[in-house]
């Protein structure tokens, strides 16, 4: 096996610095660039709300170019529709999908799956309508009704964009 995508990000862990100042100018970009580089250079733990976050994620699935992953938090309070606030079309692709969910007295948390549209007594399921609105496409739930009573929960969905 030649040519392996993955090599992991190594930041050195001294380095010396010479003592003249246009080499020390030189010396310090390169290290500033060095560590820049391997910073950014993982998955990225934010999860917003409000609109989507880049989650640091590198995705080369298009003629070998670079994709970036996204990231959203859908928060609910019962078992309706939500928008997510954008047409799927204009994605390249979901990456994963997934959800909880706790019961009204927060004793228990429950997972939520993504991708049926069948019913399964006592699970919850979720997928994504693109053909419910002109504007937005919605999360839409699959449950019959066995399940813990809702107080609250979240969904997450992490997609790939184009860079």
């Amino acid at each position: 096996m030649n040519k392996v995508t993955n090599q992991i990000p190594f930041l050195r862990t001294s380095r010396e610095f010479p003592e003249d100042l246009k080499q020390l100018t030189v010396e310090l970009t390169k290290s500033y660039i060095d560590t820049s580089l391997v910073v950014n250079d993982r998955t990225i733990g934010i999860f917003s709300t409000n609109r989507p976050s880049i989650n640091g994620e590198k995705w080369f699935l298009k003629q070998n170019k670079k994709q970036q992953g996204l990231r959203q938090v859908y928060k609910f309070t019962s078992f309706a529709d939500i928008p997510i606030g954008f047409k799927i079309k204009t994605i390249s692709e979901f990456t994963r999908c997934w959800g909880v969910y706790t019961n009204s007295s927060k004793t228990a948390w429950f997972g939520i799956n993504f991708g049926t549209s069948v019913l399964v007594a006592g699970q919850v399921f979720f997928y994504i309508d693109t053909d419910a609105s002109p504007n937005t496409d919605l999360i839409k739930f699959v449950q019959n009704g066995t399940q813990p009573a809702i107080s609250e929960g979240k969904i997450i969905l992490e997609w790939v964009s184009e860079t």
